[in-house]
Parts: structure tokens; sequence; C-alpha cells
């Protein structure tokens, strides 16, 4: 399978104590340059910068043939919104004919979705995760609710009540 990730999933899954969840559910991801880049920049959360400086063996960092100019052709008013880790993540998942993306931005959701990708985020891995045993999803939630990541209370719910 191939599987490509943005920033956003591994940064929050470094900060919640739970990035082995990628190798366990997919062996190996794929991330673009600018995905590298932003999980290296002196702005990211200390521990982050700390993992990516000796990334895992299971994690590949991949160029993208296309510029990111390619994005902004995409009849959407707000894809030069996207960051660059987003817009590379959508163009290697394209150019891989990837399995999977893994992506939360709603901008970049639907661009990637629009495109005939198919996604999930940080809290389809939770979901997976938990139905596999692999997590105490309400321990998890919360360390998430404890980051700066953000989801409506009410899709926390759903997934939590999914789980009960």
């Amino acid at each position: 399978m191939i599987i490509i990730s943005n920033t956003s999933p591994i940064n929050y899954l470094i900060l919640i104590g739970q990035i082995n969840l990628l190798p366990e559910l997919f062996q190996e991801i794929i991330i673009p340059q600018a995905v590298y880049t932003e999980l290296s920049d002196k702005l990211a959360p200390p521990p982050v910068q700390a993992w990516i400086a000796t990334p895992p063996n299971w994690l590949k960092i991949q160029t993208v043939s296309q510029s990111t100019d390619a994005m902004s052709t995409t009849g959407y008013a707000y894809a030069n919104l996207l960051d660059p880790g987003e817009s590379e993540a959508i163009l290697l998942a394209q150019e891989l004919n990837a399995d999977l993306l893994i992506l939360d931005d709603v901008k970049a959701r639907r661009i990637a979705k629009d495109r005939g990708l198919v996604i999930t985020g940080i809290l389809g891995i939770l979901d997976q995760a938990t139905t596999m045993k692999l997590i105490n999803l309400p321990v998890t939630i919360q360390s998430l609710k404890n980051t700066s990541f953000w989801a409506s209370d009410s899709l926390f719910q759903k997934l939590l009540e999914k789980h009960s």
C-alpha cells in the first residue's frame, strides 16, 4: 500500500505519543519534501523537530515531480491558501496513485477528494487504532485535546460513541 501523509497528522501523533500507530497500521509512510521541511522548521514543537532529525526507517521522504503551481489550476479559489506540505502531499498522492492520503485541513481534504484521492485524518487513524485495540480512545482523545489540534466536540463525541 502507498500511504502519503501531510504534516499535521504526524505532528500531532508525535505530540500525543502515538506516532508508532503509523507503522503499526500502514508499515510505511511517504512524505513529500515540503512536509519534511515543515516538521523540521524551527517553529515546529521541539519533540517534532527532535523526531524528524532522525526519521525512522518506515518514513520515506520523496520529491514531488510537479511544481505546486499545479494546484492553482484546480478551479478552487482557495487552492493557493494551502500550505506547501498540503499541496505537495496531494500532488505526490496523485503522482504515486496512493491508496490513502492522511491530512486534516478541510480545504485540502476537499481538493483531495475532488481529485479522486482516498483520505483520512488523525481521527480516522485513531478510529482504526481503536478498532484494532491499539489505544485507549478516551485517553488518547484527551491528549489530543490538550494540544492545539482542533475538531468540533461533536466529531470527538461521535468517535467516542462509536467505540463505547
